[in-house]
């Protein structure tokens, strides 16, 4: 066979591996290298969401429960800093155009669903977007539809979750407004140390369906 009688074959690029969000929604895990990699499947994430979704957050202490939120802040365009609300347990930050706002809660210190309902977040629910570290277990019944997401600082070997510890220090809430954070600082850095993250993801509701979650 000449050169000319050769066969050109159309070139066929190589498949591209689905991102961390689309894997975790498909309800696979996803390896997350660094803490920018948690912070990116926020933004992502975020920028997804609309009122009335609820997400709760769930792993290990520093597994980069915060660190996701930050990005989620980011993907919504609201106003920050986005830090742990250990201490305040429910922070709202504005948004920063025309989308909705972002309510940031910690359930890590909540003494029961007595302290959640007295945080009132189901008053505004269907306006603003709710995150809520450490959910598992308590923040559920806020929600039929909702996204539960689950942090690990080592690969799991089963689909682990479980809330924070409860001590009953009271309820506090707060705004986030022009000057930026309100109540104390981090009780401890989120994501110490370079190794890597695990994320998995289980949809609620009509909501996070696979057809419902890509409008």
């Amino acid at each position: 066979m000449s050169a000319d009688d050769a066969v050109v074959r159309p070139h066929v690029p190589a498949p591209v591996s689905p991102g961390p969000l689309a894997t975790i929604l498909s309800g696979e895990r996803a390896r997350l290298a660094t803490a920018e990699d948690t912070h990116a499947l926020g933004v992502e994430l975020g920028a997804m969401l609309r009122p009335g979704d609820l997400v709760l957050l769930t792993g290990d202490l520093a597994a980069g429960k915060t660190t996701l939120t930050q990005g989620i802040g980011a993907g919504l365009q609201v106003r920050g800093p986005i830090t742990s609300p250990t201490f305040v347990l429910a922070r709202v930050h504005p948004s920063l155009g025309s989308g909705p706002a972002l309510v940031h809660v910690d359930a890590y210190r909540l003494g029961g669903l007595a302290e959640l309902d007295d945080l009132d977040l189901d008053a505004e629910l269907d306006e603003v977007v709710t995150v809520v570290e450490w959910g598992h277990g308590m923040a559920e019944v806020l929600a039929e539809n909702r996204l539960e997401i689950v942090l690990s600082r080592a690969e799991p070997t089963d689909e682990a979750t479980g809330g924070g510890p409860a001590s009953g220090d009271g309820v506090v809430s707060g705004d986030v407004g022009d000057s930026g954070d309100v109540g104390d600082s981090e009780a401890m850095s989120d994501l110490e140390g370079a190794q890597a993250r695990w994320v998995s993801a289980v949809g609620h509701g009509p909501r996070w369906s696979g057809a419902e979650r890509a409008r």
